[in-house]
């Protein structure tokens, strides 16, 4: 066979283009963990439309259990609802948002003062560790006594 490509040569080949490169098990790479404490972003005026949408959608279609048919009729009745009638969702939309705001100027406040508490931690235990180490160099400590 000459010119002709060996079977490991084929199959190095197909090992090469079906490698993906392994990641870590579900961690991202530099992305911050996620604090449970943030207060969670508001839904939009189409999502608090759909949680009222929903519930109706179910009494009227008991034996439906597909959430596509939910979510595809939801997005179609929006589409030709008009803005008198999205209103009363976008006013709802909007209270959410400002209550958001104001949870979350609270949580900022709530974090900046949290890091400073930490810091006077960390500096007196400084401190007292200088302080051993003081007390080791002018003997009346543990000395090792080479002789």
């Amino acid at each position: 066979m000459k010119g002709g490509k060996s079977k490991s040569d084929a199959k190095s080949s197909r090992l090469a283009v079906n490698k993906k490169p392994i990641k870590a098990a579900g961690k991202k790479a530099g992305k911050a963990a996620k604090d449970p404490n943030k207060p969670k972003r508001p839904a939009s005026a189409f999502f608090v439309f759909m949680e009222e949408f929903r519930e109706q959608y179910k009494k009227d279609h008991p034996k439906n259990k597909s959430v596509a048919a939910v979510g595809k009729a939801g997005g179609e009745k929006w589409k030709s609802m008009s803005d008198a009638d999205k209103a009363p969702y976008v006013a709802k939309a909007e209270k959410r948002k400002s209550d958001y705001e104001k949870e979350l100027k609270n949580y900022n406040k709530r974090q900046a003062e949290a890091p400073k508490a930490e810091d006077e931690e960390e500096s007196e235990k400084s401190m007292s560790e200088v302080h051993d180490e003081d007390e080791d160099e002018d003997g009346s400590g543990e000395e090792d006594d080479d002789e």
